[in-house]
């Protein structure tokens, strides 16, 4: 038809030149809105090649057939073979059976024989930093969702404070112009000052067109990235000359048969003010900077970091389940295969962004930011911990283990932890008040490690059902062998153990046959005032001799004389 309206004239000849440039204009151009429906492709390729494909013999051997017998036959076996397809593929979801076995197949399992202790532990939970940030900022101004990465060698809570997106006006022409960085450490997190940092972005999640976050980072793949890489969360950071980014965490999927989620590597969007130039660079090729998982290790900002999508992380935890092979997950199986908890009452479901220490696990592991996964029986009915998961949060190609059920540990997960708070403080009111963000608190007390799921307890809005941040909340340690709750002080993180020892030290000796009082470690500033007291100890004895001496002498001088 093409061929047939060019050959009619030249009239028609510069009309198809026209249509063709700017077809091939807007397929340039508007890469970031069409590139969805390229994904969409790429992840069910095989399952798009195999339906043409039956669709395309079955109506070549419709058309063929004289019979209407057969006609009928040949659309009976067709709807019969869709109709399995969707059955089997999407409501008994085998499509996502088989892509999360090549996720376990290609997966770099570690089975650890230690637990990594745990450090910096944070105090408030993600929804409560959240809503707290939200309470700071004003009408026209949105936050971000806060992750937890590494600044400046501490952990800390960071979002960006950008324009609403309930006005649409201010997100075509503002920027965004601040930062907060919060210490995740502290029970008193601060959104003013010092935490709340002057940096400007052109580029945000908030901001619309060619200024969106998605939108830039898409114009700046390449032809065979756009099949292949995807934009997952954003992160807020310093890099290695001190200079706040943005960091773009990439999804990258990989596989014809079933294709499956992987780490991509991330995009780097510098700060700058918006203007002429960063218009044309955004508009023809995107902004950011790709760094490739192979490379980001010559980046210190990026190493031991919180770079990795949360969606790949789940899907590396959730494949564990195929550890005693292909059909052990299936209904009439089930010896090993795992789930993931997901609390109904906890706004932010695992993976946990915790701090590790694994200097004394031998496994090579570095110490720093792990997304952490406590995995459980797939019956309703079962609570048990089966296995503890850590995934690198900077990408690294590595999932590490411990496998409580072999070793018959019997400890409670976190599906069973939210009961045992509330029945330990029955004077709450359960009904506006939830534990959440059951994450993990292990330690060496009393003689050896001790694995306990650290809960903050967080109140509940009447008219909008989210959680409200309180500076000081109530926090609870469950320990996930005994079972029982400790109450402990949000200010005070440094007697958290020993108030643990109090509680548990005699149920322990009774269970454990052990011995072993908890020694408190003294702070530099008892450590001097016990040296200094040993001195005026000392002082005192040595001045109280000299006192004897000489009455000694007043006796002896007595005696000569008489």
């Amino acid at each position: 038809m093409i061929k047939n309206y060019w050959n009619k004239g030249g009239k028609q000849k510069r009309n198809v030149i026209i249509l063709s440039i700017l077809i091939l204009g807007l397929l340039f151009f508007l890469r970031d809105d069409y590139q969805p429906a390229l994904l969409f492709v790429r992840k069910f390729i095989f399952i798009i090649l195999l339906c043409f494909t039956v669709l395309f013999f079955g109506l070549r051997k419709f058309r063929k057939s004289a019979s209407t017998g057969k006609r009928i036959g040949i659309i009976f076996l067709l709807s019969a073979f869709f109709g399995l397809l969707y059955f089997a593929g999407w409501h008994f979801k085998m499509y996502d059976y088989m892509k999360t076995y090549n996720v376990f197949n290609n997966l770099n399992r570690i089975e650890i024989a230690e637990l990594p202790l745990t450090q910096n532990e944070r105090i408030q939970p993600l929804r409560n930093i959240f809503s707290m940030a939200n309470e700071s900022v004003g009408e026209t101004k949105d936050v971000s969702l806060p992750h937890l990465v590494r600044v400046d060698g501490t952990n800390q809570w960071t979002m960006a404070i950008q324009p609403t997106e309930k006005y649409v006006w201010q997100g075509i022409k503002d920027n965004t112009e601040e930062v907060f960085s919060v210490s995740s450490t502290t029970p008193f997190p601060r959104f003013s000052s010092e935490n709340r940092i002057p940096v400007t972005f052109s580029i945000g999640e908030s901001l619309k067109f060619s200024r969106n976050t998605y939108n830039a980072v898409v114009q700046r793949l390449n032809p065979w990235m756009l099949f292949n890489y995807e934009p997952s969360d954003t992160y807020y950071m310093k890099n290695d000359k001190g200079a706040w980014v943005e960091v773009v965490s990439l999804i990258k999927w990989k596989g014809f048969f079933f294709p499956y989620p992987t780490f991509g590597g991330v995009m780097v969007i510098d700060n700058g003010e918006h203007n002429f130039n960063d218009y044309v660079e955004r508009v023809l090729i995107g902004k950011g900077m790709y760094i490739s998982p192979d490379e980001m290790k010559n980046y210190e900002y990026l190493t031991r970091q919180n770079t990795l999508s949360e969606k790949v992380s789940r899907l590396k935890a959730e494949s564990l389940k195929f550890l005693a092979g292909f059909s052990d997950p299936l209904p009439w199986n089930m010896k090993t295969a795992v789930k993931i908890p997901d609390l109904p009452d906890d706004q932010n479901q695992q993976p946990f962004v915790t701090d590790f220490d694994f200097s004394d696990t031998k496994t090579g592991a570095y110490s720093g930011l792990y997304h952490w996964f406590g995995l459980e029986p797939v019956g309703t009915e079962r609570t048990s911990l089966t296995f503890s998961v850590f995934i690198p949060a900077d990408g690294t190609d590595a999932l590490y283990f411990y496998d409580h059920a072999s070793k018959k540990q019997g400890y409670a997960g976190v599906s069973a932890m939210p009961l045992k708070v509330i029945e330990s403080r029955k004077e709450y009111d359960w009904s506006f008040n939830k534990p959440v963000e059951f994450r993990p608190y292990i330690k060496n007390i009393a003689g050896r490690k001790r694995m306990f799921f650290l809960s903050t307890i967080s109140a509940i809005k009447k008219e909008n059902a989210q959680f409200d941040g309180s500076a000081t909340p109530d926090l609870a340690l469950i320990d996930s062998e005994y079972r029982d709750v400790v109450w402990i002080d949000a200010k005070r993180p440094s007697t958290w153990n020993e108030e643990v020892y109090k509680q548990l030290n005699e149920a322990w000796r009774s269970s454990e046959k052990v011995n072993i009082y908890f020694e408190k470690e003294h702070t530099i500033l008892e450590k001097n005032q016990q040296i200094l007291d040993s001195i005026k100890l000392i002082s005192k004895q040595e001045k109280s001799s000299r006192e004897i001496q000489r009455l000694q002498r007043q006796i002896d001088s007595i005696k000569t004389n008489k």
